[in-house]
């Protein structure tokens, strides 16, 4: 087990899309044991398996949304929690199932390199 101040480095990272059935809880999967992040996932839908709450806003270092409208939908419903939290949009369509092989390589490639961005600004604040 890591020493408590070594917890506390990790970033907390939420993925959003619309139902959370498929894109963001195929990114929690696959970065789910990765050391330096803790992650969630969540869906913007009233329908969604898990409904985007405020708790996970508050927990949240950084947002990843798949598309624009996630974004939309998350300032409209939590304008105040969102002021200063960066929230990135992955451009990633509903296209795909759960774990689909091209939506797992999408995600690898854009996802470390979001977060390095994100985390090299976090260290040197």
């Amino acid at each position: 087990m890591k020493p408590q101040h070594q917890q506390d480095q990790k970033t907390n990272v939420l993925f959003v899309c619309s139902k959370n059935q498929w894109r963001s809880p195929t990114a929690e999967t696959l970065w789910r044991r990765h050391p330096d992040w803790n992650v969630r996932s969540g869906g913007t839908s009233p329908n969604a398996r898990h409904h985007v709450s405020e708790d996970d806003i508050r927990w949240a270092d950084v947002i990843l949304v798949m598309e624009e409208k996630h974004k939309s939908r998350l300032r409209a419903e939590y304008t105040r929690l969102l002021e200063f939290k960066p929230v990135h949009v992955l451009d990633i369509p509903d296209e795909y199932k759960y774990m689909d092989a091209e939506l797992v390589e999408q995600l690898e490639q854009v996802v470390p390199s979001i977060l390095a961005i994100f985390q090299g600004a976090k260290i040197s604040t």
